[in-house]
Formats: C-alpha cells, sequence, structure tokens
C-alpha cells in the first residue's frame, strides 16, 4: 500500500539515530530544568516534536480529533514523567513511545477493531497541508518531503486501520518513520523477531489493498488544469463537463455516512442529482489542500436566506488528466481546523 509500505524502501542506518544523542549543553540543561518540574523548560523540549507526533498519532487513529486527544494525554503522561527519563536515548523516540502507547491503549478502549475494507472508516478524517508544513525540514518523520507526503495519503491512512493496532504501529515506526527494528522493539517493550513477524503480516495486508498511482504533494501543470476543470465544470453545472473529468473507475466514499460509489457514470449521476438537489451552481468549492492531496472545501446555500455556510469537504485524488477518487466529509466542524471561514 503506497510507496511507503514495501521492501522498496531502505530502512536508514542507526548510527545517525545515535548522532542524535550527541552531548548538547543547551538541550541538556534545559532537560534538567524540566525534571524540575518547570513547565516552561518541559514545553521548550516536547514543543519542536509535537507536530510530527501529532502526524503519527493521526496516522495510527485515523481520525485529527482523536490524535489531538492522544496527544494532549500523551504529554500530560510525559510531563509526570519527564524526571523519571534517564537521557539514554533520543528524546524523540521517548515521546513517541508514550504517543503509540496512548494511542494503542485509546484503539482498545473505543473497539475499534480492525476494519474490512478501508471505506468502512467511520471514524476517517482528513489532514490540513498547512499542518503538514509545519514539520521541520530536518525531521525524521520522514526526511524526504515527497514520502512524508505519500506516508499521510489518506487512502493510506484508511488502509492503515485494516491492521491491529499493534502490527499498524509497526508499520508506521518501520516504514513511515524509518525506525530500525531494534529501536521499534525497544519502543514496544517486544523482539525484534516479533516486529519483523507484525511488518511481515502488515505488508501482506496492506498488499492486497488497491491503490491509485498518484504522487502527492505540489500539483504538477496537469493535475492543476484537471482541478481547474472541475471547478468549472461544477460551478457551471456543467455535468458532461464534469463527467469528462472523471476516471472510469473513480470512486466516490463518504465515511462518515458509510456510503460507496463506484463508476464514472454513477458518480456523474450522484452530483447531478443529490448535492443541493442537482444545483452545483448554488454550492461555491474553495481550493485547500489535505493529506498532500487537493481538496475543496464546500460551502451550501441555506433555504431560507440564500446565503452560503460551511458544510463539508472533498479530497481528490488526481490521477494523469482524470478524477481517480473522492473521498467526501459532509462535516462543517473540519472547517475551524483547516482555518477556513464560515463563509466563501
Amino acid at each position: 500500500m503506497g510507496r511507503v509500505s514495501g521492501e522498496q524502501r531502505q530502512t536508514p542506518d542507526p548510527q545517525p539515530q545515535r548522532r542524535e544523542r550527541a552531548a548538547d549543553p543547551d538541550t541538556d540543561a534545559v532537560l534538567a530544568t524540566a525534571r524540575t518540574g518547570d513547565g516552561a523548560a518541559f514545553e521548550a523540549l516536547v514543543g519542536p516534536h509535537l507536530r510530527a507526533l501529532h502526524l503519527h498519532c493521526y496516522r495510527m487513529l485515523g481520525s485529527y480529533t482523536d490524535a489531538e486527544d492522544a496527544v494532549q494525554e500523551a504529554m500530560l503522561r510525559a510531563w509526570r514523567g519527564i524526571a523519571g527519563f534517564q537521557g539514554t536515548g533520543p528524546l524523540r523516540h521517548w515521546l513517541y513511545r508514550i504517543c503509540t502507547t496512548t494511542c494503542l491503549k485509546m484503539i482498545s478502549q473505543r473497539g475499534r477493531d480492525p476494519v474490512r475494507a478501508a471505506a468502512e472508516v467511520a471514524w476517517l478524517q482528513p489532514y490540513p497541508d498547512a499542518l503538514l508544513d509545519e514539520l521541520p525540514a530536518g525531521d525524521p518523520d520522514p526526511a524526504a518531503i515527497v514520502e512524508r507526503r505519500e506516508s499521510v495519503a489518506l487512502a493510506f491512512v484508511a488502509a492503515l486501520q485494516m491492521l491491529p493496532a499493534t502490527q499498524r504501529a509497526v508499520l508506521i515506526l518501520r516504514d513511515a518513520l524509518g525506525m530500525p527494528a531494534r529501536e521499534v522493539a525497544d519502543l514496544l517493550d517486544t523482539t525484534v523477531a516479533a516486529v519483523n513477524s507484525a511488518l511481515q503480516r502488515a505488508r501482506a495486508t496492506l498488499s492486497g489493498v488497491p491503490t491509485i498511482d498518484a504522487v502527492g504533494g505540489p500539483l504538477d501543470e496537469r493535475q492543476r488544469r484537471v482541478l481547474d476543470g472541475f471547478l468549472r465544470a461544477w460551478h457551471a453545472r456543467d455535468i458532461p463537463a464534469l463527467t469528462a473529468l472523471l476516471r472510469a473507475d473513480v470512486t466516490l466514499t463518504m465515511p462518515p455516512l458509510g456510503i460507496v460509489i463506484s463508476g464514472c457514470a454513477a458518480v456523474a449521476g450522484f452530483f447531478a442529482t443529490v448535492p443541493a438537489g442537482g444545483r452545483l451552481d448554488l454550492i461555491r468549492l474553495v481550493v485547500t489542500g489535505a493529506n498532500g492531496q487537493p481538496a475543496l472545501a464546500a460551502y451550501l446555500p441555506d433555504a431560507d436566506t440564500g446565503h452560503r455556510h460551511r458544510y463539508g469537504i472533498m479530497v481528490l485524488t488526481i490521477a494523469g488528466d482524470h478524477v481517480a477518487a473522492i473521498v467526501g466529509f459532509p462535516r462543517p466542524d473540519l472547517f475551524p481546523i483547516f482555518g477556513l471561514p464560515d463563509t466563501p
């Protein structure tokens, strides 16, 4: 599933990880102060890691809001345990251990067993590109921007929810973050053999999940033309033009509602009849970005006043000259997360 989940990816040599813990008087001084219960020092210590930790929790849980809860709980646990952090390994790995175990606990408590298909992830939410851009350029999550985008692609995050929680953690830590097997084993309090076995099973499961060969990140000129054409056709209520931009096997899913529509004719038929009764020209679309993919925020007119209000977000997968997949989230509560206004 995706470019980060197969044997093509080379696991980084652990030596750079060991060098990360080279003596740093400034960091050691802040750590020593944090151990005394100084809140400002603790925030300075963990602050540079928070966005990457949040993204890690998002991959684990598939939900932005759940990731918020997980990071909040994990940082509370870290604050309570910072006095016991010995500094024998990187602080980053200690924080990942706390976040991972927090996510595993949340998955168990909420009874979120592995789904049978990615489209069944009812709790799935998109992740704003603006927040991906907050990741430090040198942060190993992972270091390459293209790989980072692919490892947070919406289809990949949804597919992760098909895995048992521990397999999911192993796959993310090994393939998305590039941690060596020994470090993952230490982080999960297990053996290297168990980590390798879990990774093999996880990769086998995801290898059977259909994927769409589309590169995340900034759109190229051809993809931009597709997106612009989609917007023009939508706002002009030009269903034939919209249909021409859809790939023959396009899928439209709405995870919160359990809706799956497959095929160009069926998806075009949905757009022609359902949103605003088919009056697409009444719905204003605003371009944003989610999971390294183009996304469109939809504003629906009020039946009484006619004023447009926030309605939902569509995440598009553009492959070549066509839209290959659309994932819709009819959730107005997502707009503040994306920094979107109440009205267009």
